[in-house]
């Protein structure tokens, strides 16, 4: 369990802290909820899946991060939500996240934080997922992050590789933030401010495979594509269907 001095207010949890005696209050009622998430990681997101469209499993990342102890699980309580409130409390998870470890390269990509929302009912609890995603995304990726939206709707999105398929059920409604990856190009091409963040990381330093797709997208918003930058960046060459 991790609860800094730099985040008072906040606390992220590993699997081990949803075993723990005693709980933490934060987790009474609702830990099941949570080791759900966990199962639900492990048994879909980590795994092969029919409709997928590719081989694979949905989410290149999960399992890498359940293997590193990087799979950290939040919570915001309450049947109610203040959406303002919930965007100051992503705000406080999203900067925790800068200064987790591995803070870059590679094994960065790996690094992702759950905001779950266990308390909420289900109808409410997809609008406010779907409308927060969607109020956020764009200053999300502006810093390079990526904001998915999780829940049992599940978020009328298809994977790249089947339309038909809707990779973002998840058995708890959750908001998820992690590292922008090159792969996340077709998340983010058919808006230019998300593209713009997209293409001062990745214009240059994405896979071989995905510049000329950079380069078209860029044209169609009448965007200049960066010079080659030296910078540390992420890359990883499989499609992430798992988070938007």
């Amino acid at each position: 369990m991790l609860n800094r001095t730099l985040f008072p207010e906040q606390t992220l949890f590993t699997e081990p802290d949803l075993r723990a005696d005693p709980l933490h209050p934060l987790l009474t009622g609702v830990v099941d909820q949570l080791r759900a998430v966990v199962e639900w990681a492990r048994e879909y997101l980590c795994e092969p899946h029919p409709d997928l469209g590719r081989k694979g499993p949905v989410c290149p990342f999960a399992q890498g991060s359940l293997d590193r102890d990087t799979f950290y699980l939040a919570v915001y309580r309450g049947d109610t939500v203040d959406e303002a409130e919930l965007d100051e409390v992503l705000a406080v998870y999203r900067d925790w996240f800068r200064h987790l470890e591995p803070l870059a390269g590679p094994a960065a990509q790996f690094k992702t934080i759950l905001l779950t929302l266990p308390d909420l009912p289900a109808d409410l609890a997809r609008q406010i997922v779907d409308r927060t995603q969607s109020r956020l995304k764009p200053d999300y990726t502006e810093q390079g992050l990526m904001l998915g939206e999780f829940h049992d709707g599940p978020p009328a999105k298809g994977g790249l590789w089947n339309a038909e398929f809707r990779p973002l059920h998840s058995p708890v409604p959750m908001l998820v933030v992690r590292h922008m990856v090159a792969s996340d190009l077709p998340f983010l091409a058919d808006d230019p401010v998300t593209l713009a963040g997209y293409l001062r990381r990745f214009a240059h330093n994405g896979p071989a495979s995905l510049r000329r797709q950079v380069a078209m997208a860029a044209e169609r918003h009448g965007l200049p594509v960066p010079e080659p930058t030296t910078d540390v960046v992420i890359l990883h060459q499989t499609t992430n269907q798992g988070a938007r």
